[in-house]
């Protein structure tokens, strides 16, 4: 259920702000929407940490620490210690890099040092090296005029040491001195790695206390918060005041706090249209199951919108279970929920709801027959009296033909679709009725069209007998309608009602077809499932051609096999299962899931993402 809100506006003296803010977040009712940004400082305060914790995770100690959370000043004193060892940390290991860049640059001339070369030069022997082909060093020992040495090979090309410069015409690449040979690089490479390890030491130090930086990102984002509220609130001779929205059911309390501390305040009903209003989803202990679902999507209904919770619980476990399609599968995820429930010693929405999917799956599993996609667990008579026949995966072992059960699971699809589109237009008609409002006329019309599309489908798809000119009949019916009164509403006359859908004549034509494929796109289940089915049994064929002492290769591509099925199995849901229900569902509640979620104002004691 999606509850009612009030805008509610609230005035004190500027002086007394801090406090008025103090209370309003101790209260923790006011959502206020369109907040100004926080001081500058505090973000950057809060970005530095949440950074430097995300450095830290790299050096934490798997096991769990039984350091104490420290106080702000002592916090301090590490954070700012923790800082300057990463930034000497960094500096230190593009230093490192550096001298190994060097070394790389100069290892084919050996390790010589250069300040011995340099000390020739000041002495006057100016000594300069070259690397040469065959042709340069024989004219270099045919001169009268250079003096050279050779020496050993640089990249397979021979190098000579020359007493002065070569001429410009010489064909010699110089090589240029370096300021300190290999060794001294090494040497000073191993001063950076000792002093990176001493630093890493202190890292691991600080990451140890993990639990103190989370609880100083808690602090800072509460400071963010206030300071945006602080900002955000308008203030005029003397006076201070914010707006926000207050659920129904905590005006009361509201009033009290403003009576209480003797703000002036107002109290007023919002408008279903305003986009501005927070949504707050009130869940009950089934629907509160797809809580988790809804936050991983995040999708928020507006304000004016449904809250299809049991709907799409209902729907989204038929989907899943029908996607994966495998009771075996459902078996591991089952089991899996009750290793995580063993391992919190307590339920939580999302086990909760593992548990639901997995049962499921079991059964839908059991019903076709499906078993890690064995054939053999048809033999089993247990197993097999479960199975329906006309859904059964394995036909033959019912007397039945392939197509036949196929075009029955296909139906059943097809069907599914239909129920879960007429529903919308149900629950848009039962809305419409209580507001007086016209275009719930043009909702039958889609009621109506939707039923006729519905057997157009398993005539085209399954070749079902129908009467086609009778289908077309409802469906131009159902057309009518949606035209007629597709632009009604309570704010317009019949007439400007009429004219608006008129208008949009060629839309609602291009909407009727849309509905027709709406139909038909659940045909996925049956498609998703099937191929679940047939990448299962492949991998199983292939792991049976193994025998002997390749029986554990055979295990072993089984068992990758069907985890890869699984993970596929899981995208699967997420885009056909997820989808069924936000575009085709929703699309026909005329739901857009463009809302705010309800935040009220409050100190938080978990960290926002």
């Amino acid at each position: 259920m999606i509850e009612k809100m009030n805008l509610c506006h609230v005035v004190s003296v500027e002086a007394k702000k801090r406090e008025m803010l103090l209370a309003l977040r101790d209260l923790g009712v006011l959502h206020i929407s369109e907040k100004n940004m926080p001081d500058e400082a505090i973000s950057n305060r809060f970005a530095a940490l949440q950074k430097l914790s995300l450095e830290l995770a790299d050096y934490a100690s798997k096991e769990k620490t039984d350091e104490k959370i420290l106080d702000d000043v002592d916090f301090e004193e590490l954070f700012n210690e923790t800082k300057k060892a990463i930034e000497r940390k960094n500096v230190l290991e593009e230093t490192r890099t550096a001298k190994l860049l060097e070394i790389e640059k100069i290892k084919a001339w050996g390790d010589f040092s250069p300040s011995e070369v340099r000390k020739l030069q000041n002495s006057g022997i100016d000594l300069h090296f070259y690397r040469v082909d065959k042709k340069e060093i024989k004219k270099l020992a045919e001169s009268e005029n250079v003096k050279f040495i050779r020496l050993a090979s640089v990249d397979k090309m021979d190098t000579v040491a020359v007493i002065g410069k070569l001429q410009n015409s010489a064909s010699a690449t110089e090589f240029l001195l370096p300021e300190r040979g290999i060794g001294e690089l090494q040497s000073e490479i191993k001063l950076c790695e000792e002093e990176i390890s001493y630093l890493e030491g202190t890292l691991i130090k600080s990451a140890n206390q993990l639990e103190s930086y989370k609880n100083q990102l808690i602090k800072t984002q509460n400071a963010a918060e206030f300071s945006s509220v602080s900002n955000t609130a308008k203030s005029s001779e003397g006076l201070v005041w914010l707006k926000g929205y207050v659920p129904i059911s905590e005006t009361e309390n509201f009033k009290n706090c403003a009576v209480k501390n003797g703000w002036a305040y107002s109290i007023e009903t919002v408008e279903v249209d305003d986009g501005s209003v927070p949504t707050k989803v009130k869940y009950n202990k089934l629907t509160a199951l797809m809580k988790p679902i809804f936050d991983i999507l995040g999708t928020v209904p507006g304000y004016g919108e449904y809250d299809i919770s049991f709907w799409f619980l209902a729907f989204f476990a038929l989907f899943f279970a029908m996607i994966i399609g495998d009771a075996g599968y459902g078996a591991i995820f089952l089991i899996g929920a009750i290793a995580i429930v063993g391992k919190m010693k307590k339920f939580n929405n999302a086990t909760l709801l593992l548990t639901v999917l997995s049962v499921a799956t079991i059964i839908w599993g059991a019903m076709t027959g499906t078993w890690f996609g064995m054939e053999s667990a048809m033999k089993v008579p247990f197993l097999k009296s479960l199975v329906i026949p006309s859904f059964a995966n394995y036909p033959q072992y019912f007397g039945l033909e392939s197509a036949s059960v196929q075009n029955s699971v296909m139906k059943f699809c097809f069907s599914i679709g239909a129920i879960q589109l007429v529903l919308a237009c149900l629950m848009n008609i039962r809305r419409k009725i209580t507001t007086k409002d016209l275009s719930l006329f043009a909702d039958i019309g889609w009621l109506v069209a939707i039923c006729a599309l519905y057997f157009l489908v398993l005539f085209l798809v399954i070749g079902q007998k129908i009467d086609v000119k009778t289908v077309g009949v409802i469906v131009g019916v159902g057309f009518v309608l949606v035209v007629l009164f597709g632009g009604m509403s309570p704010d317009k006359t019949f007439a400007q009602g009429l004219k608006a859908g008129l208008a949009d004549i060629f839309t609602t034509f291009l909407n009727t077809i849309s509905a027709f494929g709406n139909v038909m796109s659940y045909i996925r289940l049956f498609a998703v499932g099937m191929a679940s089915l047939a990448i299962a049994q492949s991998f199983n064929n292939m792991s049976a051609g193994f025998s002997g002492p390749l029986v554990i290769v055979g295990a072993v591509i089984a068992i990758l096999g069907h985890v890869i099925n699984i993970v596929m199995g899981f995208l699967s849901v997420v885009v056909h299962g997820v989808r069924l229900n936000l575009l085709e569902f929703s699309g026909q509640l005329g739901m857009e899931w463009s809302g705010t979620a309800y935040e009220p104002f409050s100190e938080s004691k978990t960290l926002k993402k």
